[in-house]
């Protein structure tokens, strides 16, 4: 399968058509800004997530007494999308229900992801229409992992997350199974912005946050590239690389909701995080990636 390239003068992305996962952000000087999948660490880039968000207890949850069955973060990650439209600087993915959705999510949908370059920033549109004729239920996000360090010379450590405002934010807890076990913190950061890295901060998997500043950014005080997540109607953002390991790179994940209670098969029409959606309703959201070169 073929992937599609946009560019302009400052920037060039690949997409993959499965997930419509980007598979390589370069500037004009052709440095790579996305993590590049070595399956030593991990093999993906940066999945798109639909139409749930991390681990479902039993990979199972329930809809109109019905059990139903689906993996971590949605059947999205493996599916493979159309291309709707294209042109130099954009592209727009496309995926409807079929028999392989509807044999895990019971929900007819139409998807689009809508990818456009302006200057140096990457704007990703999700556009989700109900064309059912209940009420859905789903959450959808991102997963991009990037290159850490950004540049020779520099190491992880040398490297923050550092947000655009003060703030506490919180740290969802999670289980040891990385499911939500209800006991929720303040997670301080330095002077209030800043999340210092370092590989120990994963070893019991993502650090997930709510009630946090809508911008972050990836960036080191000894160099000069660097990569701003925003996310302005997100409540969530999930920080993560493979536990326990030295992985170079982390992920900046944007999420609409949370995974499952430990022990609790959900009924996803209860779910209070999962967005819902009539029949003949439309949803939209826009994160963005600007890269520093």
């Amino acid at each position: 399968m073929k992937n599609n390239t946009i560019r302009n003068a400052e920037i060039e992305v690949a997409i993959s058509p499965i997930s419509a996962e980007l598979m390589s952000i370069q500037d004009s000087g052709g440095s790579e800004f996305l993590w590049q999948g070595d399956p030593i660490y991990w093999d993906r880039r940066a999945p798109n997530l639909f139409p749930y968000i991390g681990r479902l207890t039993e990979e199972s949850y329930y809809y109109n007494g019905k059990r139903y069955n689906m993996s971590i973060h949605g059947f999205l990650p493996d599916a493979e999308m159309s291309v709707e439209s294209a042109a130099e600087n954009s592209v727009c993915y496309f995926l409807r229900d079929n028999e392989n959705t509807l044999g895990v999510y019971p929900f007819p949908f139409e998807l689009r992801i809508y990818y456009a370059l302006t200057g140096n920033k990457i704007d990703i549109s999700y556009t989700v229409l109900n064309t059912g004729k209940e009420r859905m239920f789903f959450g959808i996000g991102g997963h991009p992992g990037f290159c850490v360090p950004l540049e020779p010379g520099l190491a992880f450590e040398d490297y923050s997350l550092v947000f655009a405002e003060k703030h506490i934010p919180v740290l969802v807890g999670l289980s040891e199974r990385c499911y939500l076990n209800g006991k929720d913190t303040e997670y301080p950061l330095v002077d209030g912005r800043v999340l210092p890295l370092k590989h120990e901060l994963f070893d019991n998997d993502a650090i997930i946050l709510r009630e946090v500043c809508r911008e972050v950014a990836l960036k080191s005080d000894k160099g000069t590239k660097s990569v701003t997540v925003s996310y302005p109607d997100m409540p969530y953002v999930g920080i993560w690389h493979w536990p326990k390991t030295d992985a170079p790179y982390v992920c900046i994940e944007p999420w609409s909701s949370l995974p499952s209670r430990d022990n609790v098969i959900e009924d996803i029409s209860r779910q209070s995080d999962l967005i819902g959606l009539d029949p003949d309703e439309r949803y939209q959201n826009t994160w963005s990636i600007i890269i520093n070169p």
